[in-house]
């Protein structure tokens, strides 16, 4: 008894040949797609340093900003309240 080998691109081809229309285009489909993920550049490898010294770098700028509006939001919760307290007044008052 022998045992026949076959390739993968065998086996595909004998599976595809089984395959109806709308399986068929599916197949394409994914087709399309590997063909387009091996054109993407790989992502290289993050550099814990880099970012480190980028946070670094920014991190008093991006405090500042924060600070900064901060003011502005509590200013406009001020605004907010007295108009609620207005309205709650002339409807309870």
């Amino acid at each position: 008894m022998s045992i026949k080998m076959i390739s993968i691109k065998e086996e595909v081809t004998l599976a595809l040949n089984n395959l109806n229309e709308a399986e068929l285009q599916q197949v394409a489909d994914y087709v399309a797609f590997l063909k387009f993920r091996t054109r993407l550049r790989p992502l290289k490898s993050l550099d814990y340093a880099h970012l480190a010294n980028l946070y670094t770098e920014f991190a008093e700028e991006d405090r500042l900003l924060a600070e900064e509006g901060l003011e502005d939001y509590v200013t406009s919760l001020g605004a907010e309240d007295t108009q609620l307290n207005a309205i709650s007044s002339s409807r309870w008052g």
